[in-house]
């Protein structure tokens, strides 16, 4: 498959502290599904790819071993800032509005109807990185 027939071009690419807790939350609250995990022989995760409808997401573990983990830095390394943030596109933020917020997530941007279209919301997962989720679909 080439890169114009395949499902989605862009893929972020996160690292977690506790990557298997992060794979389990986002696929309980997000809606997210498990497409592949590759776990390190410590029970880290080497790689994971999660999927939403034609969306993925790949995950990995926090490590040093490798370059491009050696140029990433979490939220808490960062006072709580995020440098980069990933927007959701769902049918009903109202849904995972209530779910996130039930799983214990700190809301940021409370929900809310977008002057550009949609309804959605900002929240923190369990580890503190920053993820928009709406309806609006700018496709």
């Amino acid at each position: 498959m080439s890169a114009n027939e395949t499902a989605s071009t862009i893929i972020p690419c996160l690292l977690y502290r506790d990557a298997s807790a992060a794979i389990d939350w986002l696929c309980s609250n997000f809606g997210f599904e498990k497409h592949a995990i590759y776990p390190n022989p410590d029970g880290s995760i080497a790689h994971a790819q999660l999927t939403l409808n034609k969306g993925m997401l790949m995950i990995a573990s926090v490590g040093a071993e490798s370059e491009w983990g050696k140029l990433i830095k979490q939220p808490d390394q960062l006072g709580g800032a995020e440098t980069q943030a990933a927007y959701l596109v769902v049918k009903d933020a109202d849904v995972i509005y209530a779910r996130v917020k039930a799983a214990g997530a700190k809301i940021v941007i409370d929900i809310k109807f977008e002057d550009y279209g949609g309804r959605g919301f900002s929240c923190l997962d369990l580890e503190g990185r920053l993820w928009s989720i709406g309806t609006y679909d700018p496709w």
